[in-house]
């Protein structure tokens, strides 16, 4: 087995931040006005935020995605599903030039890398792979929200296009823990490797 601190070595690794933003996590937005459990969420950006400390000081690179909404670039099949599910357009989440497309708690710096998305996957119309590739970076490492789909869409496109992925199991959440740890445990059975935040930063954090 290959060592963790070697697997996720800083020259050839990147820590994707994925979808921490106000409408997801925030109180008053629209995940919090739909009565969803917060305090999961909030625990896993308390542990996001430890992460980015160490990534920075290993001279990980940092990459924020997130999903930016608009009536124009919802898709089709988005809408049919919304449909299907009672949902008004009204009730699109993320939407452009609103507050709850705003980062959480968490924000890039200047360097890092930014990703707007439309939809789930950070890979899907967007020049990620691209970046990644041009920085040298073999391997991910995900934290953020939620684990059962935009880090579960994220991870399984990282691994079709060749990265290693690592998820920190406990800096990413769902709305539910049951939900959280089955999303992990499909994960772990087909593409992505989940690991303890602690773990990570003490791979990432040089030895005295």
């Amino acid at each position: 087995m290959i060592p963790l601190a070697q697997a996720i070595a800083p020259v050839r690794a990147a820590l994707l931040v994925i979808d921490i933003q106000n409408d997801f996590g925030a109180p008053g937005f629209a995940m919090a006005q739909a009565g969803m459990d917060l305090p999961p969420v909030e625990a896993a950006i308390t542990r996001t935020e430890a992460l980015l400390a160490a990534a920075r000081a290993a001279g990980v690179a940092c990459g924020f995605v997130r999903v930016v909404t608009r009536p124009e670039t919802d898709t089709r099949a988005l809408k049919r599903f919304m449909a299907r599910q009672g949902m008004p357009e009204a009730m699109a989440i993320c939407r452009h030039g609103t507050e709850g497309a705003a980062y959480y708690r968490v924000a890039p710096r200047a360097g890092d890398i930014e990703i707007e998305k439309t939809l789930y996957s950070a890979f899907v119309g967007t020049d990620l792979e691209a970046r990644l590739h041009a920085a040298g970076i073999e391997t991910v490492v995900l934290c953020g929200l939620t684990t059962d789909c935009c880090v579960d869409s994220t991870a399984r496109d990282a691994f079709h296009k060749d990265f290693d992925v690592f998820i920190a199991r406990d800096a990413c959440a769902a709305f539910d823990s049951r939900t959280h740890e089955n999303a992990l445990a499909i994960l772990a059975a087909h593409s992505a490797t989940p690991v303890s935040t602690d773990d990570i930063i003490a791979a990432w954090t040089p030895a005295p």
